[in-house]
């Protein structure tokens, strides 16, 4: 049993990143409890008969547009024996069926065809009292907002706007504004470390400044910007906001070793954005409980989808995107800039290896229950918005949420 260390938000045990147990109630509790996962695009699935099929939590779900047009979601998995009934990603189709014993379902998940259900020849068949709408596959509520769409197991999750709040409502309207969207690519890894691990990092702005090299040498985001970390009253939610400086040395550069101040791009297309939303933001990091990254780094735009895979594992599922009115230029560009923040990318691979390490480093010592805890001090103890990135009160914020949640 967890006992969660005395330090309270400042100080998080290593057993939540590997115990069975606790990964067993967080599928339970928070990906499938009172909260709005995300599951995908409106044009993704454009017309009558489309789906698309994803994941929240662990559990593979189906979302469709059923004949007239309104979005639905259920379970995929067969009510018979728990085989999955749709096995790609994406396609269009108006029935459902299992392909181990043909149960075929509609558009929303409603069982509609047993094979044999009166038998052969006078023998076998479903009993007389055979219900066929007791055997509907478990739904989901779906949403959309800006065109990005959110599913739900439960009927107490609050409507989208009051669950995200008012600010990062606000944040979110700002990319997702109306305009129709435009897929212009997909990326998916898979990451050796706990899925917290990546919510962790994305509120982090403390690390940004000394993994990230190649964000501090060309001024994309540094200590040393005007900035702030934004978040619902909940904590669960997050944002880190910052204004792109100059490359220059600073006191915020002195303790990276490993700085290059003379460092220059064959290509510097590369680092060539152009202003498209309001205000002076030219970086914004999104964190939407339980399982979104929203990216806007200069042009480039993505969700990041979070699919644990066990403890100490996650698939990170990246959606790149612009809009559908964006010229060649705008689309070359977006493209060119998601050499930075993409499974590859010169920046995100930082990430994904140090959440390796960190997974290496806390593995053997996660039973030690005394002593092997992580320590979240920068910026104090709070869990208020800060007007600064030397702070680690966004994940404070994010794990006393996570307490609440899980009963902690």
């Amino acid at each position: 049993m967890l006992t969660w260390p005395d330090g309270g938000i400042t100080e998080v045990p290593y057993q939540i990143y590997t115990d069975p147990d606790i990964y067993a109630q967080e599928m339970a509790r928070i990906f499938c409890g009172d909260g709005w996962a995300y599951v995908g695009l409106d044009v993704e699935i454009p017309e009558a008969g489309d789906y698309l099929v994803t994941n929240i939590g662990d559990r593979s779900v189906v979302i469709t547009r059923d004949e007239h047009g309104a979005l639905s979601g259920f379970a995929n998995r067969c009510a018979h024996r728990g085989v999955k009934i749709c096995r790609h990603r994406r396609g269009s189709s108006r029935m459902f069926v299992c392909p181990y014993h043909q149960w075929s379902y509609n558009a929303h998940g409603e069982l509609r065809g047993v094979p044999f259900i009166r038998g052969v020849q006078q023998q076998g068949g479903m009993p007389e009292d055979f219900d066929r709408a007791a055997y509907n596959l478990p739904r989901l509520r779906v949403t959309s907002r800006g065109g990005v769409l959110f599913a739900t197991f439960s009927e107490a999750t609050p409507d989208l706007e009051t669950y995200l709040g008012d600010t990062n409502a606000a944040y979110f309207d700002r990319v997702f504004d109306g305009r129709a969207l435009k897929v212009l690519g997909y990326s998916r890894q898979l990451i050796p470390g706990n899925w917290k691990l990546m919510f962790e990092n994305i509120k982090d702005p403390y690390h940004a400044s000394l993994l990230h090299v190649f964000l501090v040498t060309f001024g994309l985001f540094r200590a040393d910007q005007r900035s702030q970390v934004r978040m619902d009253p909940t904590g669960a939610h997050g944002l880190l906001i910052s204004q792109r400086g100059e490359q220059k040395e600073s006191t915020a550069t002195q303790d990276i070793r490993s700085l290059k101040e003379n460092f220059t791009l064959h290509d510097p297309r590369l680092l060539d954005p152009v202003k498209e939303f309001a205000g002076d933001a030219t970086v914004v990091m999104q964190t939407i409980w339980p399982n979104l990254i929203v990216q806007q780094q200069s042009n480039t735009l993505a969700l990041r989808q979070i699919q644990p895979r066990g403890p100490e594992a996650f698939e990170l599922a990246w959606t790149f995107f612009g809009y559908a009115d964006d010229d060649d230029a705008m689309t070359t560009r977006r493209l060119r800039q998601a050499n930075l923040m993409s499974s590859a990318g010169l920046v995100s691979a930082d990430d994904s290896e140090v959440i390796k390490m960190a997974q290496d480093g806390v593995r053997p010592y996660a039973s030690d229950y005394s002593s092997a805890k992580g320590v979240l001090l920068m910026g104090g103890r709070g869990r208020e918005d800060e007007s600064h990135m030397v702070t680690e009160a966004a994940i404070r914020a994010f794990y006393a949420h996570y307490r609440e949640v899980m009963g902690l």
